[in-house]
């Protein structure tokens, strides 16, 4: 993520851990992505706020010949380079900043799971990743639900303020409101195609783990997901 909103230290442990198996990253957000990624055999991939390398290892898996790893922390670059290995090619970086370490049509996919809201210099971001992806490549992307943010945060709709949120019962994590016209309306607009839209729901291994949370993202959207392409 960014160096200011990235997850340091104890916060950072405690969300690799919680990032393995809990209900939200890896049987909600996770498979959905995955699915929209479809087949990455051969493909060259780009980890945006990579965390802890789980979705890296997955891609690595179902075949990519190298993904490339950016994060704003080094707690969670190490943890990453533990379950990936030490030639896994991690970067630290600040997400605020453009990616000028990165070749132009570079890669055929990018990956940023859960990191847009957290980001300001968005327009910017996006035109980095179009630059970094080949014509024709996929940009996949998860953030939090409009609607979502509405229910936890209440007031506005329409209200695009930096809200907190409690993370895991401890920490409190920062992130930017976003509604469906402000969200899409920066994504076309940085002249990407919207090929899929998912709206995703835990998978059953889920409910074992946690029922409660289980059952929320059964009535409750959560995260949006798209799949994007570069024309």
């Amino acid at each position: 993520m960014t160096a200011a909103t990235a997850y340091h230290d104890e916060m950072a442990e405690s969300f690799a851990a919680n990032a393995t198996n809990g209900p939200y990253n890896a049987h909600t957000d996770r498979p959905a992505m995955l699915e929209l990624a479809g087949d990455v055999s051969g493909s060259r991939v780009l980890d945006v706020g990579c965390g802890a390398g789980h979705y890296a290892a997955e891609l690595r898996q179902r075949g990519a010949t190298e993904v490339v790893g950016i994060d704003g922390s080094d707690t969670l670059l190490r943890r990453a380079r533990e379950r990936l290995g030490a030639d896994a090619s991690l970067h630290l970086h600040d997400l605020e900043e453009p990616l000028s370490f990165l070749a132009d049509e570079s890669f055929d996919v990018a990956v940023m799971a859960l990191v847009y809201h957290h980001v300001e210099a968005r327009s910017q971001l996006l035109a980095e990743l179009r630059r970094v992806l080949k014509p024709g490549g996929t940009l996949l992307l998860s953030t939090t639900h409009p609607a979502a943010d509405w229910r936890w945060c209440g007031g506005s709709y329409f209200s695009d303020e930096r809200v907190e949120m409690r993370f895991i019962e401890r920490f409190t994590i920062s992130y930017r409101r976003l509604t469906l016209e402000a969200l899409f309306g920066e994504l076309l607009g940085a002249g990407l195609v919207l090929e899929r839209l998912v709206e995703p729901r835990a998978r059953k291994e889920a409910r074992e783990i946690d029922p409660e949370r289980y059952e929320k993202t059964q009535i409750t959207p959560f995260f949006l997901a798209v799949r994007l392409r570069r024309p």
